[in-house]
């Protein structure tokens, strides 16, 4: 049974998309032969790299001697790992993947589909003792996680290397769904954000505007690197938050 499809660039048509099975191999490179993907750049070494099916993950061979690859989880809003110049079966965790090719000044990619991934949960009800007590306590229905969701927007699509919303741009994001709020109101709830998921407060010399800044980094990254935060979530923007500020 396929584990990994590899979908080449402007492939349109499951036809054209290559299957492989555990233990499978896949060359790319600009002179790929036997089946492996071609990719016509002159930027691509002739032998770029390979892939290897392995169950429910994949992994990546760069066979390059001077380029450093990237795959991207484009549903990880920023996720990506990076694989160096000659490393061999580095292994990819994501089940959606891109790699991206730097070339010539270019920025080449294809996507990776490793859907075999399985999950599993521990029976607990016949063990005694106190409930775990979970590790972020965020209500969906306050105002404070649409100023979180706010704060991850670029992130959540896909705009990874812009800055983040300033105070001023967050106030006119969240003013359909919040006709009342304000620049206070927004720099409250950042603080009470950073108190309620404890990160620690920039330190009492800095400039407020750089404090609040550090704050907002630590908060994105905070809420995207534990899924606190997803792109289902953006649907609070769009429906007025129920709840006081809190």
């Amino acid at each position: 049974m396929y584990s990994v499809i590899v979908v080449p660039p402007a492939c349109a048509r499951p036809d054209g998309q290559i299957r492989i099975a555990t233990g499978e191999q896949l060359g790319f490179g600009r002179a790929a032969t036997g089946g492996g993907l071609t990719i016509g750049h002159e930027g691509v070494p002739r032998i770029a790299g390979e892939i290897t099916a392995h169950r429910n993950f994949w992994m990546l061979s760069n066979l390059s001697a001077d380029q450093t690859y990237v795959v991207e989880n484009p549903e990880g809003a920023g996720e990506h790992i990076k694989v160096g110049p000659g490393r061999l079966d580095a292994p990819v965790p994501f089940e959606f993947a891109r790699v991206v090719l730097p070339a010539a000044g270019d920025l080449l990619t294809f996507d990776v589909w490793a859907p075999r991934h399985t999950f599993r949960s521990a029976d607990r009800h016949a063990l005694s003792g106190a409930v775990t007590a979970p590790a972020f306590t965020l209500d969906r229905t306050k105002r404070y996680f649409a100023v979180l969701t706010a704060l991850c927007e670029p992130r959540l699509r896909g705009e990874l290397h812009v800055p983040l919303p300033a105070v001023e741009q967050l106030v006119e994001r969240l003013r359909p769904v919040w006709p009342t709020v304000s620049r206070s109101a927004v720099y409250w709830n950042i603080d009470y954000l950073a108190l309620k998921l404890r990160l620690r407060p920039g330190p009492d010399t800095a400039e407020p505007g750089q404090r609040v800044n550090g704050k907002k980094e630590s908060l994105v990254s905070l809420a995207l690197r534990f899924d606190l935060v997803r792109e289902d979530d953006l649907v609070a923007l769009a429906a007025a938050p129920s709840g006081v500020g809190r």
